[in-house]
């Protein structure tokens, strides 16, 4: 027995020199290809935001191809110093966009970056791709023609700033019979740091509110001041009524329970967004049909 362990520690050491052969042999890793700066001939791209997306907190690559061969893009990914990270698309697919046509590739915007904002800042697109027989990863500026990351940001931002002093959300709806007004709840929530206000609540293009002393004709006054030390939460009945009745502009609703709401931060004013919860939004568009009685 003793005999045999030399040769079974040298038969395991060659064994081990072979494999250590084989490994220094074998090809290394191949490095991800770096991007290259520009687009192919032809292609052009561009970010935009549809109704659709706003919701979602999305946003859509739009990726012309004007060549004549096939376009096929695959992994995208959007940079801008205004988000926390990368916006990358809603979908892990490959896009195929036939010479002349357009496809708009939707993506997923993360949070915004509220540190630092440069006051050029601008995105930029990274895509892989085959064209034809080619392929490659491609990486330049994105033009934003409808400006809307600007303005997202800067409500984004102002929500942040407005949470260190209370949390707002829509908590509860009441439906009403025809003719008579819902009852939407808003709730507010204050941390105690104080130091900013909710003025009002502005209709959107499907509901608006059944005139009460103080309102306008695109406004419900709230006028409600958080002070330093307030804690208890305070709950604002809302009298919704529908701005229209025709059937399509509830079936086709994308931004219908989206509120700008009117507030001061720091003795600044501005305006937020508050979008009412997915299963509210399916109560309110639902009395919508049957209080303009086009309901089920």
């Amino acid at each position: 027995m003793s005999g045999r362990a030399p040769v079974r520690a040298a038969a395991a050491a060659a064994a081990l020199a072979v494999l250590a052969a084989i490994t220094a042999c074998a090809p290394a890793a191949e490095p991800a290809p770096t991007p290259e700066p520009g687009l192919p001939a032809g292609v052009s791209v561009e970010l935009q935001q549809l109704r659709s997306d706003v919701a979602a907190r999305q946003a859509e690559v739009l990726v012309t191809n004007g060549t004549d061969e096939t376009l096929v893009v695959g992994e995208v990914a959007v940079t801008d110093p205004r988000f926390t990270d990368a916006a990358t698309r809603v979908a892990a697919r490959d896009s195929t966009i036939p010479a002349g046509r357009s496809v708009g590739i939707r993506v997923q915007l993360p949070p915004v970056a509220c540190d630092v904002v440069p006051a050029d800042a601008t995105a930029t697109v990274e895509f892989a791709y085959t064209l034809g027989d080619t392929g490659g990863r491609a990486s330049t500026p994105i033009e934003d023609p409808l400006d809307f990351v600007a303005p997202l940001h800067e409500r984004e931002c102002r929500v942040v700033l407005l949470s260190a002093a209370a949390d707002i959300a829509f908590t509860g709806f009441e439906p009403a019979p025809a003719g008579e007004p819902a009852a939407l709840e808003l709730t507010v929530t204050p941390t105690g740091a104080g130091g900013a206000g909710i003025r009002a609540v502005q209709t959107t293009n499907l509901l608006t509110f059944a005139a009460t002393g103080g309102d306008t004709a695109d406004a419900h006054t709230i006028d409600l001041v958080l002070e330093p030390g307030e804690s208890a939460p305070v709950t604002v009945s809302l009298p919704l009524v529908p701005l229209r009745c025709d059937p399509h502009a509830v079936q086709e609703d994308k931004r219908g329970t989206i509120f700008d709401l009117d507030v001061e931060i720091g003795g600044e004013p501005g305006e937020i967004e508050l979008a009412a919860s997915e299963e509210l939004r399916g109560r309110i568009l639902t009395w919508v049909a049957d209080w303009c009685g086009f309901g089920s």
